[in-house]
């Protein structure tokens, strides 16, 4: 059955992407491209319509999330399988948010990463068993903290990204809430990170858009 499914690989990291296929190839699945970062994931699942893209998360140039997201819109017939070193929740619901029908860590076996290529691409949902846990904590958790944006911010993450949100540079922050200008830029260097977003107009629009930045504009 050899060539039955038909994956693009994006992973900014060569070695990794080439062991990957030499795992895809031996379990039946054709690799038919390889991608750097999210950009070159979308452009490479246009032209070659593979029935799952294999997502790392973070990719220079596009990360996983946004490429997730375009995938989605512009082309819902590839699926989006997550496989990422990133286990945190907001990574996690950024990515199902974004599109992505499965999610698991770059510690899954051989048969794990099948049985979750041919569920995706048959348009099921497939996480893997830590990443379900985290799920099932999250919604069980209640529905006022599953509608709380952003759950894997923590309180001082989310102050400085409100202060973000209204257009406050980083000294202004500082000053508001008693820190160093390094602990700020260390929090801001996290919040792109957890949101999974390459600078800090793009942290931005994304806080707005869920609310952020309202009360202290």
């Amino acid at each position: 059955m050899t060539g039955w499914l038909r994956a693009v690989v994006a992973d900014d990291h060569p070695v990794f992407r080439q062991g990957l296929r030499v795992l895809l190839e031996d379990i039946g699945v054709e690799v038919v491209g390889e991608a750097a970062d999210g950009e070159q994931a979308v452009s490479l699942a246009a032209e070659l319509a593979p029935d799952v893209v294999l997502m790392d998360l973070q990719m220079p140039v596009l990360g996983g999330v946004d490429a997730t997201r375009r995938l989605a819109a512009e082309q819902p017939d590839v699926h989006v399988l997550v496989l990422t070193m990133v286990e945190d929740d907001a990574a996690v619901f950024a990515a199902i948010q974004a599109g992505a029908l499965g999610y698991l860590l770059k510690g899954a076996g051989q048969e794990e990463i099948g049985r979750a290529l041919r569920g995706v691409a048959a348009g099921e949902a497939v996480y893997g068993p830590e990443v379900a846990r985290r799920i099932r904590a999250f919604f069980a958790a209640g529905a006022g903290v599953a509608a709380k944006p952003f759950p894997g911010l923590s309180d001082r993450e989310r102050e400085v990204l409100d202060l973000m949100a209204a257009g406050q540079p980083n000294p202004v922050i500082a000053q508001r809430l008693y820190l160093s200008d390094k602990t700020v830029r260390n929090y801001v260097t996290s919040i792109f990170m957890k949101l999974d977003v390459p600078d800090r107009s793009a942290a931005i629009v994304k806080a707005r858009e869920s609310g952020f930045g309202r009360a202290v504009l």
